[in-house]
């Protein structure tokens, strides 16, 4: 017989299966507005990480004469400034992605940004050419740590649906900000304070990236993901990376011929193809074959590594147009960057509504060929031109389909992964883009220049440089076009449609 309570006397409580009162609000049971107010500063912190490794790509490039000047540079030494960082950054991301995985994402994210912040004071604080370019290979060493935890952990707080796609759009907006902003504030600084300060504002604002992480950003549950690393793999892919990185710029200044050049792309293919072989045999492999079988991780990193090989080229030749064809000054060349940036944060924060509207096909092969049309426009430059007759408008193009295709091949190199393998993914789609860089900059800045040496011969030294800029605008358009073609290819060949919201929709 069941007991009734006396009248007068409170009611009995009932508990739900988690022991909370139904109907009263709990202090351990966070309400959603809470899980999204903290999911939003997690992701504010790792995207500032982002954002501060995609500055440190650019800040230097308009401040280059200056420093030259300042710590005695060559011309040699001043192409390694430049070089150091990306080198050490595109041969690193696999070895950062893996470690992330293995030995925790957000102990790694910290301990990269911790070198990262003390190699951008160590180089404004260099007086010598060494130290400066050791600084400066020591960033990329942290920016290898860096950038793949981040992305790691962010795609952990946004597992599947509208979150991600909304997530990535941040990531493509903070990534295309960071590299245009780069310009911008490397020339506000050089201008007002002196070149040192470029690299003293990066170690500030690192450290306070640092503090937001340890703040903001959860620490682990206790879980590891299970596996040894890989170091015979990953000794043999980064010397492989080092070398034909290295062989890439050093071919900017060398030539193709030259004959250190020609023996450090013969060690490249030599030691990739020991790679292949160690990683068939390994039980631990480094990039583990699972990494291909589900998703589109390896049509998302071949689009990712054309687009890369014109991203980084862009934002080499136009300052170089704007300072010495039009004249333009460190900060109005910078500022020059706004549009662009803008543009492109703009089309990172399309990219979801526009995936959904349309499916991930149609919308990553409109912004490649919104692009290559803004790339096209580049092409028509004059050396009697003007920025707003001849810069403005492409730069608008190129920043919104450089913004849509940045989010939509992301999110097409994470679908599907392993959790555990979601640090490697970051940092297989990283390395893509950035040795993807490597190659479309050497490349392009070769032709360039023998465009501009056989112009030279009868044109003045502007319109000789002007020729060589519009054929390297020129190129990149016809890679966009065809990369174009790729993804519309390549992506509809497979089973599913997934948007960067995580939805799968039905075949194209």
């Amino acid at each position: 017989m069941n007991a009734r309570p006396l009248r007068g006397s409170p009611p009995a409580h009932r508990t739900t299966s988690d022991g909370a009162i139904p109907g009263c609000a709990t202090s351990s049971r966070p309400t959603p507005d809470s899980t999204t107010l903290r999911r939003g500063a997690v992701l504010a912190a790792l995207a500032a990480s982002q954002f501060a490794v995609m500055l440190a790509t650019s800040i230097v490039n308009v401040a280059l004469p200056q420093i030259r000047a300042g710590v005695g540079l060559s011309d040699t030494g001043t192409t390694w400034v430049v070089n150091a960082y990306g080198l050490a950054f595109g041969a690193l991301l696999l070895a950062g992605g893996r470690a992330a995985d293995l030995f925790g994402r957000r102990r790694v994210l910290i301990a990269g940004l911790a070198l990262f912040a003390g190699a951008s004071l160590a180089a404004g604080l260099a007086a010598t050419p060494g130290l400066l370019i050791a600084a400066r290979a020591a960033q990329g060493v942290g920016a290898a740590a860096t950038a793949p935890a981040a992305l790691a952990l962010a795609m952990e707080q946004f597992p599947s649906g509208a979150g991600r796609g909304k997530a990535l759009g941040v990531w493509g907006a903070v990534s295309g900000a960071g590299g245009a902003g780069g310009v911008l504030l490397g020339g506000v600084l050089t201008q007002a304070w002196g070149w040192p300060w470029i690299f003293h504002t990066v170690a500030f604002g690192s450290a306070l990236v640092i503090a937001a992480v340890a703040t903001l950003v959860p620490p682990p549950d206790g879980r590891r993901e299970s596996g040894r690393f890989d170091l015979l793999g990953t000794t043999t892919v980064t010397l492989a990376l080092t070398c034909l990185v290295w062989a890439l710029t050093t071919a900017r200044g060398a030539g193709w011929t030259d004959a250190g050049v020609l023996a450090a792309v013969g060690a490249a293919v030599a030691l990739l193809a020991a790679f292949a072989a160690i990683e068939l045999r390994r039980p631990h492999a480094l990039i583990p074959p699972r990494l291909f079988t589900t998703g589109r991780v390896a049509v998302g990193n071949l689009l990712m590594a054309l687009l890369g090989s014109v991203w980084i080229a862009l934002f080499f030749f136009l300052p170089l147009y704007q300072q010495q064809v039009l004249g333009s000054g460190p900060l109005a060349t910078g500022a020059g960057q706004l549009p662009l940036a803008a543009a492109n944060m703009l089309g990172s924060t399309l990219a979801p509504r526009l995936s959904r509207r349309f499916g991930a096909t149609a919308s990553v092969t409109g912004a490649l060929l919104t692009e290559a049309a803004g790339l096209l426009w580049l092409s028509r430059i004059t050396a009697d031109g003007s920025y707003l007759a001849d810069i403005l408008g492409p730069s608008i193009l190129v920043g919104l389909g450089l913004g849509i295709a940045f989010v939509q091949l992301t999110a097409l190199a994470v679908e599907g992964v392993p959790p555990q393998d979601a640090g490697l993914a970051g940092g297989l789609v990283n390395t893509t883009r950035q040795v993807g860089g490597a190659i479309g900059l050497a490349a392009l800045a070769t032709l360039a220049g023998s465009v501009t040496t056989h112009a030279a011969l009868h044109e003045p030294q502007a319109e000789a440089l002007t020729a060589g800029y519009r054929t390297a605008f020129t190129i990149s358009a016809a890679v966009l076009a065809a990369t174009a073609l790729l993804a519309l290819l390549f992506t509809r060949r497979t089973g599913s449609r997934t948007t960067t919201d995580g939805d799968a929709r039905p075949q194209d």
